[in-house]
């Protein structure tokens, strides 16, 4: 029986859909979150076997005093799924520097504390899986999302890199990129304040629009998202990446597909910078 620890717990998203999956495999959960009180009724329903935990992952004592619950609770942490996140939309030039540094700090430096909380139970006891809630938008920049694009992108390379480093304490690294699932990540657009350049309102009114009319008619389903993570962890060899949903796959093979035809288009000028 493993212990799950997960965050962005809230009702409605991933983090509820990893919860319930990894109790219908037979194990046991930690489920954190901001509020908690609307995950009690579910907590007592779970027999013993999941734990609600207050936690703000941008808050390093918060993040300490959660996995310390966990572990006592249960022992240990074998699966960290690293899903609290949230995308901000605002242009490159126009976005405030607190708004940036808010997705920052959310978005990628949260995931770093969390890490750096777990991982040391985990090379003791020389076992364990990290899985990273990445996004399309880390593997390819989305227009208008230019902040949290870059956040996911590092994300990606930390997880990259993660992935070598641990391997040898018996440690996997999964990076998970969703695309349009119907979870409540749409939910406050349509009250998301912009103050910005005006020559970039169309462009801003345009995001705003399509993600209040997404809203509720995603076409990813956060149940079977969650049901295929658990499916890649049991394979052998488990994949370094798993990419979630029809139009996202489409997205990124074509992003890489262009990439490799755009670097290839330059070989003779790239090699010619040798000596």
């Amino acid at each position: 029986m493993r212990t799950w620890f997960i965050t962005g717990g809230g009702t409605g998203g991933f983090g509820m859909a990893y919860a319930s999956a990894a109790l219908e495999a037979g194990d046991q959960v930690v489920l954190t979150a901001r509020r908690v009180a609307p995950l009690r009724e579910w907590e007592r329903a779970q027999a013993g076997r999941a734990l609600v935990v207050p936690l703000d992952v941008t808050d390093p004592a918060q993040v300490a005093a959660a996995v310390r619950a966990a572990q006592e609770r249960f022992g240990g942490i074998d699966v960290l799924v690293n899903n609290a996140g949230r995308g901000w939309y605002g242009s490159v030039e126009g976005s405030s520097d607190d708004a940036v540094r808010r997705q920052l700090e959310l978005n990628f430096f949260s995931v770093l504390t969390v890490l750096r909380e777990v991982l040391p139970g985990m090379r003791a006891r020389r076992r364990g899986w990290i899985v990273n809630m990445s996004s399309v938008a880390g593997l390819r920049g989305v227009t208008g999302f230019g902040y949290y694009s870059a956040a996911k992108h590092a994300l990606e390379a930390v997880t990259e890199v993660l992935r070598a480093e641990v391997a040898p304490f018996g440690i996997k690294v999964l990076a998970v990129e969703p695309g349009a699932f119907r979870t409540r990540a749409y939910a406050g657009f349509a009250e998301e304040p912009v103050d910005e350049p005006e020559d970039y309102r169309p462009l801003l009114d345009g995001i705003r629009t399509s993600m209040v009319a997404q809203n509720g008619n995603q076409p990813g389903d956060p149940a079977r998202g969650a049901r295929a993570v658990l499916a890649a962890l049991a394979q052998d060899p488990p994949p370094h990446r798993l990419v979630l949903g029809s139009a996202a796959f489409d997205t990124v093979t074509r992003t890489f597909e262009d990439a490799l035809a755009d670097i290839a288009g330059s070989e003779p000028l790239s090699r010619s910078a040798d000596f």
